[in-house]
């Protein structure tokens, strides 16, 4: 079967799944593992990306298609049989975005791992996604970062809200408690060989600094199946639970926003969000998981309260500020800025980039990638009121740029005036509203 033609099957199978989810929410799933098959398993290879880094068995995408075929028979042998043992996943620290020196850790999967991952992922999501909340928007198909600030700008624009509960989960992904898990999926999937291979995922290991470890809790970041994993926690703890159980004891109105762990509460009136403070920790604690009490803070954001002269607070959501500002016409209204934490941790990784490449690239290389991050900077924070931020970080870019290009050599390369010729000539990218929210 050609390529095409395989993917055209494969997607099929996808979308009666997601049928049958969407139109009866009660279906369970009894068989399937049959979606485990060599034009599935090709699909999949095709989509990952064979530049990731590879896992502890030193197998890259290139290596592993080299015999693709045979390798994809054989996975399938070993899968039917229960013979297929995912391998411990290879632990890396990375830079926590906002917190000098602070790490996360990073899982990297063996490739073979990485294609059941793949097609795990994609059989859940078929499942889960007709049955997951509007208000969930992490890490889901058709839905974005700025999807969610949009939604969350709009219901502030339009409605009264008290209170914002700015609420943090503590270390939510790693602190996911695996049986109860299983368990949330096992409601829906009835298929003993697929839930086994759940199990076997989870009790992997991982490898780190040349040792293995085990835990009872936790799921991967950086696995391709772990982001449905948390939605999956997420949606029967605090969505659903919220949608069905909360709103409608409630006085006032409720909106929540969640992009996966982070997650804010919009509510009419402070004593509902008292309250739901108050039996959010509890709910929470059922499962395992807890709130940061020290960051989960009660945010007055009352735009009537604002107009009588009564100063109201800001929170930071997806790299961005919310508070409370004047329109044009002279009206109460909610804005965003790039939060203070995210500009200068940006600008922090803009120094260390060309602290550490000045020296090892020619100028017209160094210029290009400059100019990536910056487009990169303002296709993600060139969100409507935010102009002022981007302008701003463009420049004391440049000047970062400017004082490492200097020092390439004990003699200085550029005056200011003759970088700024040298800008002229190859342009920086400018300030661009790329989301609008209204």
């Amino acid at each position: 079967m050609r390529a095409s033609e395989s993917q055209v099957h494969t997607d099929t199978a996808l979308a009666e799944i997601a049928w049958l989810s969407a139109n009866n929410p009660n279906q369970v799933y009894h068989s399937l593992m049959h979606h485990f098959n060599s034009e599935s398993l090709r699909c999949c290879f095709d989509r990952l990306d064979g530049k990731k880094a590879i896992g502890v068995d030193q197998i890259s995408k290139a290596i592993y298609g080299e015999n693709l075929s045979n390798n994809l028979d054989e996975l399938i042998t070993r899968m039917k049989r229960m013979a297929y043992q995912p391998g411990p996943v290879r632990e890396v620290l990375i830079p926590k975005e906002g917190k000098k020196g602070a790490t996360r850790p990073l899982g990297i999967s063996n490739f073979e791992d990485k294609l059941i991952q793949k097609r795990m992922q994609e059989i859940l999501e078929s499942i889960y996604e007709p049955l997951f909340l509007d208000c969930s928007y992490g890490f889901r198909p058709g839905k974005s970062c700025h999807d969610a600030l949009k939604d969350l700008h709009e219901h502030l624009y339009k409605e009264e809200v008290e209170v914002v509960i700015d609420v943090d989960l503590a270390n939510f992904f790693g602190k996911i408690d695996r049986q109860m898990l299983k368990d949330m999926i096992s409601m829906k999937i009835k298929d003993r060989k697929f839930m086994r291979y759940i199990s076997r995922m989870f009790s992997a290991g991982v490898l780190a600094d040349g040792e293995l470890s085990m835990s009872d809790e936790g799921v991967v970041q950086g696995s391709c199946v772990s982001p449905v994993f948390s939605n999956i926690m997420a949606h029967y703890v605090i969505d659903l639970w919220l949608e069905e159980t909360v709103k409608p004891l409630m006085r006032g109105n409720v909106k929540v926003i969640r992009y996966a762990d982070d997650l804010v509460i919009c509510c009419r009136y402070e004593e509902d969000a008292k309250r739901i403070k108050s039996v959010l920790a509890k709910r929470l604690s059922k499962y395992n998981l807890a709130l940061n009490e020290e960051k989960t803070k009660m945010v007055n954001f009352s735009k009537s309260k604002s107009r009588q002269g009564i100063k109201q607070e800001s929170f930071d959501f997806l790299g961005l500020c919310f508070y409370l500002g004047k329109s044009r016409n002279g009206l109460t209204i909610p804005k965003l800025k790039t939060s203070g934490k995210r500009y200068r941790s940006k600008l922090t990784k803009v120094a260390e980039w060309a602290k550490g490449i000045r020296n090892k690239a020619k100028l017209g290389d160094i210029w290009k990638i400059f100019c990536s991050k910056l487009r990169g900077h303002v296709q993600y924070y060139g969100v409507s009121f935010n102009g002022k931020m981007v302008e701003n970080f463009l420049y004391e870019a440049s000047k970062i740029i400017f004082k490492w290009l200097n020092r390439r050599s004990q003699r200085k390369s550029f005056s200011w005036e003759k970088f700024s010729l040298y800008v002229e000539a190859h342009p920086l990218p400018t300030v661009k509203i790329v989301h609008r929210l209204f």
